[in-house]
């Protein structure tokens, strides 16, 4: 629980920190909800797996970027007080023996409930103590040949100082006694294990008569060997350990004359931030412990104890060397809508109508083949697109090369600051204008999260804009993992508005006033807040009033507030909000109209979707922006609305099969815990992800 249960209810006072939630101890709520999937035992058993992997990287996100952000406010601001009341040192203590518990667990579930799992379906992990033989002299050789000529231990002496330990590296405390060739005995060493090297060996079948799916990981055949490393000494311990660093690197907007050169010397620097998490082996010895800590700065709260490997994010790697389909998800076949058919001309199909795409369910390959064909395309004189995260070797990234290769007016607006995905975006900066494709960054103190491209077509004497608007990136993989809606119009006011961001984007001037778009850092925030104070109205002079809101995140407090004043008015309002959510629902006289769930399955919700009963005639927009501060007023965001009746009335649905999920929906409680539904008596089980899969195929 992030709070106790409110005590007193003052109607009056909507702006009480008891009413908010915090948003770090929400944040690990989501991650507690994606841990339960690897609990889960109607999940397969390797995608189960794969939840606690993904529940793993999360939580060094958390630290690199959250943690990192309270420890920042701690030093510079300590008397600071969030929405909810709680001061830096607070959500700190809090943050910390929630994140204890939850990797206590992590590790219960590996070793006891998926590993056994595993094992009984003749999956296997060695541990050093049960290898046979012949595969112990496998691995020796292994070793010899492929680990002992790229590892260097550093022995701790005056000469040889701590090393410099890399964010999130696999490294080795040593305890040694003897002295090497000079006479030196320090009694450390330490051992950076290189990234190059997998985490995890496959043991061949034919060479060490293991069976078909064996493996070893690489810490142990470290720990059985080291002592080659030191000729002539003892081991008397190893044990792994691995440091969490500041990784939300700052850029001063105020002082940039480069943004690309400013970003590139951000990311030199991301691999020694200051020091946030600290874990280590759990058998280590406290001195050794005590050594580390010290060491590296690290408060006893944020020192954590492995029982098993200190990465548990690689154990992904195994899914993909396992060909047992029984044990992963079912494979599907995303649905084209017939209108974009194969050999149809995508232009000619979106002059007819616009059209709605739902991914995974629907391909997004009809968004590369309307930059494929748009690029091919004798007419199209001129492309533009943003790129938030996209990949060098996309195909989109192909069909813009094409473009301006063949003499098109081809640009791209990349956000640098993606992040994680800054080397990648400017490598792809490269790419593009080695192939005379114009690069924009963006505006500089606004990250650039829309999601539009935009075509202009030459058709007879006149000029046709064609647009596509979405709620995720132009990203392949990620559109078969993630929920996303894309929208193709001709419509133009919709064009027209699009190219007027991308004017504000690329050039100087005023705002634009757009016709029918709802853009951050300008519009958005009022626009909603406009809307949500319509229903209000509507609800007090009898009218229909009910909000369905699906986003990843709601933070921002202006919006909250006025959540509350619409539910206290009578305004019902269902939010659909995959991961933090610092509204507290349920609180009688301040909340009781507003019911927030949660769906956590196969694909990674993150649709933007806002829709308004409006008295009765329903408005739905789509949108790239989630309900946060820094979505609101620090992005370039696009929200669309979504006009066609057929297309919003499908939306409308897809909704309401969210919100009769009783089995991976989890509801949120007015204390910010979470509670899994479950189907009632007689009925049956409704999981929505699984419903329209199946409403595609």
């Amino acid at each position: 629980m992030s709070k106790p249960i409110i005590k007193k209810v003052d109607a009056n006072d909507l702006e009480n920190p008891d009413y908010y939630i915090n948003r770090e101890l929400s944040l690990m709520e989501f991650n507690d909800r994606v841990l339960a999937q690897a609990r889960n035992e109607a999940v397969p058993l390797l995608e189960r797996l794969n939840y606690l992997c993904i529940s793993s990287s999360n939580l060094d996100e958390f630290f690199e970027v959250r943690v990192a952000s309270v420890l920042q406010m701690l030093k510079m601001d300590p008397g600071a007080v969030s929405s909810d009341g709680l001061t830096p040192h607070e959500q700190l203590d809090r943050i910390c023996k929630k994140a204890h518990v939850l990797v206590e667990e992590q590790y219960r579930v590996l070793n006891e409930v998926l590993l056994p799992q595993l094992d009984n379906e003749n999956i296997r992990f060695i541990r050093r103590d049960k290898w046979t033989p012949i595969q112990k002299k496998w691995l020796e050789k292994f070793f010899n040949v492929e680990l002992l000529p790229i590892l260097t231990p550093v022995g701790l002496d005056s000469a040889h100082p701590f090393p410099r330990i890399l964010n999130k590296s696999l490294n080795f405390i040593i305890s040694l006694t003897g002295k090497d060739a000079f006479g030196r005995n320090s009694g450390r060493a330490v051992l950076q294990v290189p990234r190059a090297l997998p985490r995890i060996i496959q043991l061949p079948q034919e060479e060490t008569d293991s069976g078909p799916y064996e493996f070893v990981f690489l810490s142990s055949i470290i720990h059985a060997f080291v002592d080659k490393l030191f000729n002539g000494m003892t081991v008397k311990g190893c044990h792994q350990f691995r440091v969490t660093r500041n990784s939300d690197f700052f850029v001063n907007d105020d002082a940039i004359d480069d943004l690309l050169h400013a970003v590139e010397g951000e990311l030199l620097m991301r691999n020694y931030g200051d020091e946030v998490r600290m874990e280590i082996d759990g058998n280590c010895p406290e001195e050794t412990t005590l050594f580390l800590k010290e060491r590296f700065r690290v408060h006893i709260d944020r020192v954590f104890y492995a029982k098993g490997p200190v990465n548990l994010s690689r154990l992904q790697a195994i899914n993909s060397l396992i060909d047992r389909p029984d044990l992963k998800f079912t494979p599907f076949n995303s649905h084209i809508p017939p209108q974009l058919g194969r050999k149809k001309n995508v232009f000619d199909a979106i002059k007819k109508q616009d059209i709605l795409l739902h991914h995974p369910y629907e391909s997004f390959r009809p968004v590369v083949e309307f930059l494929r064909q748009a690029a091919v395309d004798q007419n199209v004189l001129a492309i533009k697109q943003t790129l938030y995260r996209t990949g060098v070797d996309s195909p989109i990234v192909s069909a813009l090369v094409k473009a301006a290769r063949v003499g098109k007016e081809v640009t791209v607006v990349i956000e640098l600051r993606a992040r994680f995905d800054e080397k990648e975006n400017i490598d792809l900066a490269a790419k593009l204008q080695e192939a005379a494709v114009h690069v924009v960054y963006g505006v500089v103190g606004y990250k650039t999260h829309a999601k539009m491209c935009l075509v202009l077509r030459k058709e007879g004497k006149s000029l046709r804009n064609y647009v596509h608007l979405g709620t995720g990136n132009y990203h392949l993989r990620t559109a078969r993992l993630y929920t996303d809606y894309g929208l193709f119009s001709c419509n133009k006011e919709f064009t027209e508005d699009v190219r007027r961001i991308f004017a504000q984007l690329t050039s100087l001037g005023k705002v634009s006033k757009l016709n029918r778009l709802l853009q951050s850092p300008f519009t958005l925030h009022k626009g909603l807040i406009g809307k949500i104070n319509r229903e209000i109205e509507n609800k007090k002079n009898g009218l229909p009033a009910k909000i369905i809101i699906k986003v990843n995140a709601i933070v921002e407090e202006e919006l909250i507030l006025a959540f509350y004043k619409a539910s206290q008015t009578g305004v019902e309002i269902k939010l659909i909000v995959r991961g933090v959510c610092c509204l507290r629902p349920g609180v009688k006289g301040i909340s009781e109209n507003i019911e927030v769930r949660s769906i956590i399955g196969r694909f990674l919700e993150h649709t933007r979707i806002y829709a308004f009963s409006n008295g009765g005639e329903w408005e739905v927009y789509a949108a790239s922006a989630d309900l946060m501060n820094r979505n609101m007023f620090r992005r370039v965001e696009t929200c669309f609305p979504i006009d066609s009746k057929k297309l919003h009335d499908r939306i409308l649905n897809d909704l309401e099969c969210y919100l009769k999920d009783n089995t991976q929906a989890w509801l949120l409680q007015s204390d910010g815990s979470y509670v899994q539904t479950k189907p009632r008596k007689n009925e049956e089980p409704y999981i929505v992800q699984q419903e329209l899969l199946k409403s595609f195929q």
